[in-house]
């Protein structure tokens, strides 16, 4: 990106300056005017292409920082973030399906599959009883050969048994419904951000304590048995979650 490049539309906007350069800086970005990783011109640089101040710089590429198009390195400048991949949370999908419809390669690397007491929060969601045990698969999960998630899932033992021995390298989605004949149907999805443990750490390469994403999602079938609880967590800076809500009338 160079800082000559970058003017104002003419005109008299109502918008104050600093959202007029922040939407020109994200404008640019977005339509690829410049690469991931790729240095902003200096705050100087943009003050003298911009004619405004500092502190006007400063409000917009705070807003770039906020919208997670830019990130700051101290001493070194401004650059541009690796964009995210993108789920639509409009239908139940897994990652691969969701993923592949992007022209993104996704993939799945196993890393254990065990039979194991549950915890208390994975035996009320699966709805056990005392004793009951389930098979827990835990994956990482790679984008484009990069790691962004890694992956817990836990199954009632009489889905969860027949999974020893199928290739868990995709979507655990389709397995289910066309190998082993279970119509999926919905799925309760709450999501937060934590802090990554040791284990998040190894897998994803991350430092210590970064935050991540973490998903939790119970899925059920179509006859409304829950068959699947998960939790899954994003590297924060490579994924992100996109919903579309509509706002119906109340029923009186």
């Amino acid at each position: 990106m160079k800082s000559q490049e970058l003017k104002l539309q003419p005109g008299d906007s109502p918008q104050p300056l600093y959202v007029q350069i922040r939407d020109t800086l994200r404008r640019n970005i977005l339509e690829g005017g410049c690469s991931p990783h790729e240095r902003l011109p200096s705050e100087n640089a943009l003050m003298k292409s911009f004619g405004v101040s500092r502190i006007t710089i400063r409000q917009a590429l705070r807003d770039l920082h906020n919208e997670g198009l830019v990130f700051s390195a101290q001493g070194k400048g401004t650059f541009v973030s690796k964009p995210k991949a993108v789920q639509n949370v409009q239908r139940l999908q897994g990652f691969g399906e969701a993923m592949a419809a992007q022209g993104y390669e996704a993939t799945a690397r196993l890393l254990s599959i065990q039979e194991r007491k549950p915890g208390k929060a994975v035996a009320a969601a699966l709805g056990l009883r005392s004793g009951d045990a389930v098979v827990e698969v835990k994956r990482v999960r790679y984008l484009n050969r990069e790691p962004v998630s890694l992956e817990s899932s836990y199954f009632p033992m009489d889905i969860g048994r027949r999974l020893f021995g199928q290739d868990l390298s995709g979507d655990i989605f389709p397995l289910l419904e066309n190998r082993f004949a279970i119509p999926l149907g919905a799925a309760d999805i709450a999501i937060d951000s934590t802090l990554c443990d040791e284990e998040t750490q190894q897998h994803l390469n991350l430092r210590m304590g970064e935050p991540v994403l973490r998903v939790e999602r119970l899925t059920y079938d179509r006859a409304g048995r829950p068959i699947d609880f998960e939790y899954l967590c994003f590297r924060g800076d490579a994924f992100k979650y996109q919903f579309r809500v509509d706002r119906k009338p109340e029923e009186s």
